[in-house]
């Protein structure tokens, strides 16, 4: 199963699920032990394929970093933590997470777009 750690420990996401707002943009850093890198994937996989399926979802896409690291990072857009939350807190979901192996430790943020002049929109 995936050990969930706090990617921002002041804030971490079991207290931004109690928030309302989106679009959110989930970011999710996966690291893993040396072999089990497509296991993590596999297991990354079947839980998008799942939570393409849940209302809110708009889309994602898996990163794996450049290089020997072991480090992957997961984007994913909601139309809202509702949404998000809703799916995150699903027992069919929860369940799937045993199938990660057990080397594999999570750090999942929620983020907002925000403006910056002359740079992009929120």
């Amino acid at each position: 199963m995936v050990e969930f750690k706090p990617l921002d420990p002041a804030f971490p996401i079991q207290q931004q699920l109690g928030l309302d707002a989106g679009p959110v943009v989930l970011i999710n850093l996966f690291t893993v032990d040396p072999g089990d890198e497509d296991a993590v994937v596999e297991a990354w996989r079947a839980d998008a394929l799942w939570m393409k399926k849940q209302p809110g979802y708009i889309s994602t896409q898996m990163h794996k970093a450049v290089g020997d690291s072991l480090m992957f990072l997961n984007y994913a857009v909601w139309d809202s933590i509702a949404d998000f939350r809703t799916a995150f807190s699903n027992p069919e979901f929860k369940n799937a997470l045993s199938h990660y192996p057990s080397s594999a430790v999570t750090a999942p943020h929620l983020f907002e777009k925000i403006a910056v002049p002359n740079c992009c929109t929120a």
